[in-house]
C-alpha cells in the first residue's frame, strides 16, 4: 500500500523501515498534516499521522479529494481525527490501542518522585555546587492517598506500582472492576470523594468533549491544600489558566505535565530563540514546582518498536482487505466516548 507518514521524527524513522520490510511503498516527511500539506500525499493510497497531526474535516475532504482511503494515525488517542467526517467521507482509520502502557505509567510515577524529592531543583543546585538540603525537604510515598482517574492499561499499572509504595489507592472510571480491586488493592469511589482525600491526583482518561476541562477551578476546589497533580494523558483535560492560579495560591503544590493543551506547533521540535513563545506556558516554567516534558512519556525503544509494528500491521490488514480487524480499533475508543457521556 502505497503511504506518506506525516510528522515523522528521525529517531523514529529506523523502526518503521524495520518494521515495513518493504511490505509498503513509504514516503517520510517531518512536516504536519495540515490544510497547507495536505497535498503531499495526492496519489497515495494511506497516510499515517501523529497526535499532533491535524485531520480535521477540512483537511479529511483535500485528502479524500486526493485519493486518500485510510489514515493509520501512530498513537492510541484519536482525537486529532475527526472520526465523524471519516466515517461519512468512507476513510478508514485504525490506532494502536496499545503498544507500551509500561512507558507511561513509569513516566508518571517518575514525575511524581521527581516533584516531591525535588529532583531537578536539587541537580541545579548541585551543578552550581550548592549543597544545602533546606528547600530539598519531601514526603514519603508510603501510606500517602493516590487518586487515579482513569483505570485503563495505563492506569492499572500506574496502582500496581503505587502499591509497590505501599500507597493507599482510589480510582474513579465509569467501568467497575470489583475482581481487580480486590487484587490490585485499590477502592473505587466518586470524583468528589477521590478530589477530596487524594494527596497526589494523576490523569489517565481520554480526551472527549466530556473530558475537556476536567480539571478546572470548581473541581480543584474541592481537592486538598498542596495537591500533587499529574497528567500523561492528554492537555485539554486541564483548564491550565485556572490550574496556574491555584499554583500560585498553593492550592496545588506539584504540577507535572507530559502534555500542554497547546502543544500542536510546540512540543515535537526544537524553537530558535527568536521565536514567539506561548506566553502561559512561560508561566508555568518559571515555577519550581512544575516539571514539564514534552509528550515524551511513550519515549521507549520498546513502545517505539511496537508503535511502528502496529503501524505496519494495520495498513497490511488493509491491503489484504481484513476491514474488521482496523475498524475494531477504533470501536473501542468509541465506547469510551459513550461511556464517558
Amino acid at each position: 500500500m502505497k503511504t506518506f507518514f506525516y510528522s515523522v521524527k528521525e529517531f523514529e524513522k529506523q523502526y518503521l523501515i524495520n518494521a515495513n520490510q518493504d511490505k509498503h511503498e513509504t514516503n517520510f516527511s517531518n512536516q504536519s498534516l495540515a490544510v497547507e500539506t495536505a497535498i503531499l500525499s495526492a496519489g497515495y493510497d494511506a497516510i499515517s499521522v501523529f497526535t499532533n497531526d491535524d485531520a480535521s474535516a477540512e483537511v479529511l475532504q483535500l485528502l479524500r479529494e486526493s485519493g486518500v482511503r485510510y489514515i493509520a494515525t501512530r498513537s492510541v488517542g484519536t482525537d486529532h481525527i475527526d472520526l465523524v467526517a471519516a466515517k461519512q467521507m468512507d476513510i478508514k482509520v485504525g490506532n494502536v490501542p496499545s503498544y507500551s502502557p509500561y512507558s507511561i505509567a513509569e513516566h508518571t510515577i517518575g514525575m511524581m518522585l521527581a516533584l516531591n524529592r525535588k529532583l531537578i531543583v536539587a541537580n541545579e543546585n548541585a551543578h552550581q555546587y550548592q549543597f544545602d538540603l533546606a528547600p530539598l525537604i519531601g514526603f514519603d510515598m508510603h501510606q500517602k492517598t493516590v487518586g487515579i482517574i482513569g483505570l485503563g492499561e495505563i492506569g492499572s499499572i500506574v496502582a500496581k506500582i503505587l502499591n509497590g509504595f505501599g500507597c493507599k489507592v482510589l480510582v474513579y472510571d465509569v467501568k467497575h472492576d470489583y475482581t481487580k480491586a480486590l487484587t490490585q488493592h485499590f477502592a473505587y469511589v466518586s470524583l468528589d470523594t477521590l478530589y477530596a482525600e487524594a494527596d497526589i491526583i494523576t490523569l489517565h482518561l481520554p480526551f472527549t468533549p466530556q473530558t475537556k476541562y476536567l480539571i478546572n477551578k470548581e473541581s480543584i476546589a474541592k481537592m486538598r491544600d498542596g495537591v500533587m497533580l499529574i497528567n500523561t494523558s492528554r492537555g485539554g483535560i486541564i483548564n491550565t489558566k485556572e490550574v496556574l492560579e491555584a499554583l500560585k495560591t498553593g492550592k496545588i503544590a506539584y504540577l507535572g505535565l507530559d502534555v500542554y493543551e497547546k502543544e500542536r506547533g510546540i512540543f515535537f521540535k526544537n524553537h530558535k530563540p527568536h521565536e514567539k513563545k506561548d506566553q502561559l506556558l512561560l508561566s508555568l516554567m518559571q515555577l519550581e514546582n512544575v516539571l514539564i516534558t514534552g509528550h515524551q512519556a511513550f519515549l521507549t525503544n520498546e513502545a517505539l518498536t511496537n508503535i511502528a509494528d502496529k503501524t505496519i500491521e494495520n495498513l497490511s490488514d488493509w491491503e489484504n482487505e481484513y476491514y474488521k480487524e482496523c475498524n475494531s480499533k477504533i470501536g473501542r475508543v468509541a465506547v469510551i466516548e459513550e461511556l464517558l457521556h
